[in-house]
Formats: structure tokens, C-alpha cells, sequence
């Protein structure tokens, strides 16, 4: 793992989590994230993909969790077990799982909220408000709208317009996909894709999907049972036989695995 001064945004070392002092979640974890790129994290449900990110997001407190060992630096600084609130100022924003808005508020009040923290003027904030419709030309159309009557997706949108009103070096997104319909998860990912080119934001998505994930970003990383067990650039993973079998339901005859398939492959799989 190199120093973050080699052009990396963070650097994740080796990392064990436990929660409650006893359960361990995290088993040497290892990752980079160069700045300006995307970087996927994927893996089943359960992995550690989402501790990991609370781990880098300084939200492993709240659950009675803690990074037992090994280190991680952000913009060279180490943020091991600091909180939150810290690692937000320092300029790193996550999008929980969940889509997690504030319901009773407008749209717009939820996408203003986002810039609470921020200190470089009020036409630096209006420019990037503006900038969020035009990512999310459909959460124009609802701005006055309470947010808890809004779609699924809508609301995904809010949580990410939102993140990105503070203004953040690098964006951590929690399953933006999760629950929903293949259109609106291609409309998200392309978005993704648009805010790293445009906004030149740094991003760490934590995904199951692991088809589109890939195509949307530079590098990948694969979690299983706590540990990356394989990592590349998302070109080199898309055309990996194993991740195309197992990741993304691919066989050579071209049909789709069953579940119970899938239970199986960890006696097969050749990168263990």
C-alpha cells in the first residue's frame, strides 16, 4: 500500500474491525482510491463492504464498533476512529444505504441542507444548487414536494444531490442501487459517472451489482467474509471468468446460475 502522497485520496492498511469488542467483521482490509478516479467495492450481502465504509466514514462508534488495527489516511491525514464530523470537514461525505432524507422537508430543503458546512460563499452555493437540477432534471420538477412522498429513486437523487452540496473531495455511496428498477439504477450510475467527470469528485461506491458497477468505474475491489479477495481495474474484472460466473450470473453457456450453484463455488474458485 502507498503513502497517499502516490497520488491516493485514502489509503485503507490492513484494517480489522470488531464490533462490541468481540465479533470481527474486518480481517486485514487493504484499499486505495487515487483521486479523480472511481472505485467500486462489491461483494455479496454481508461481505463488509458497508462496515468498511463506516470504518473510512468515522460511523463505526454509533455501533459499538472500532478499527482494532491497522490504519487509515485521508488526504494524508489519519482518520483512524475519528469521528464522523471530522472526516465531513476534512472533505469526505458518504450516502448511507437506505436513502435516508428528511421527509418532512421540501426536496429543496433536503438538497440546501447539504451545504451547511460549507465556508466558500454564497455564489459557489447557488452555482452547485443550480448544478444539482441539472443532474437530476426530474428533482426539479418535485422541488416543493415533501421528500418522504417521493419515489425510491427520487430519493436516492436527494441523498446524493444532497452529499454533494457540501462540497465533498470525495463521495462514498452505500448501494445506491439497492431495491431499485433497472432504469432509474443505470439513470443513477450514469449520474455517478457524470458528477466524477464534471465536478472532478473522487468516488467510492459499495455495490452489489457488480455489471454496472464495473462499467462505470476505474478500479475494483471484490469483499468476501470480511477480506478483498481480488482486485484490478474494472476492465481486467469485467472479462475475469470468475467474477463474470459468480458476481454477475455468467456462465459460458450463456444461462444464468442458479442460487444453489453459486453456494458451491467457493470450493472451486480459483483466487482463494
Amino acid at each position: 500500500m502507498g503513502n497517499s502522497t502516490s497520488g491516493n485520496l485514502l489509503d485503507v492498511n490492513n484494517i480489522e474491525v470488531v464490533y462490541n469488542d468481540i465479533i470481527q467483521v474486518l480481517r486485514g482490509v487493504s484499499l486505495s482510491v487515487t483521486e479523480g478516479k472511481i472505485v467500486a467495492l462489491l461483494g455479496t450481502n454481508g461481505a463488509g463492504k458497508t462496515t468498511t465504509l463506516r470504518a473510512i466514514s468515522g460511523l463505526l462508534k454509533p455501533e459499538n464498533g472500532l478499527i482494532r488495527d491497522g490504519h487509515i489516511s485521508f488526504k494524508n491525514t489519519d482518520i483512524t476512529n475519528k469521528l464522523g464530523t471530522h472526516v465531513v470537514k476534512l472533505g469526505a461525505v458518504m450516502v448511507p444505504e437506505g436513502r435516508r432524507v428528511f421527509k418532512h422537508l421540501t426536496v429543496d430543503e433536503n438538497i440546501r441542507v447539504g451545504s451547511i458546512t460549507r465556508k466558500d460563499g454564497s455564489k459557489n452555493i447557488r452555482s452547485d444548487h443550480d448544478r444539482m437540477y441539472e443532474y437530476f432534471p426530474r428533482l426539479k420538477e418535485i422541488k416543493h414536494r415533501l421528500a418522504g412522498y417521493c419515489s425510491g429513486g427520487e430519493q436516492q437523487m436527494i441523498a446524493i444531490g444532497r452529499a454533494l452540496m457540501a462540497d465533498p473531495e470525495m463521495l462514498m455511496l452505500d448501494e445506491p442501487s439497492l431495491g431499485l428498477a433497472p432504469l432509474l439504477v443505470r439513470e443513477i450510475f450514469d449520474n455517478i459517472r457524470l458528477i466524477n467527470r464534471e465536478m472532478d469528485t473522487t468516488i467510492l461506491v459499495v455495490e452489489q451489482n457488480a455489471k454496472i458497477a464495473l462499467e462505470i468505474s476505474d478500479y475494483a475491489y471484490i469483499m468476501e467474509s470480511g477480506k478483498i479477495v481480488l482486485e484490478g481495474s474494472s476492465n481486467e474484472l469485467q472479462d475475469n471468468p470468475d467474477v463474470k460466473e459468480f458476481y454477475m450470473g455468467i456462465t459460458q453457456g450463456g444461462g444464468r446460475k442458479s442460487f444453489k450453484e453459486v453456494k458451491s463455488y467457493k470450493r472451486r474458485k480459483r483466487w482463494m
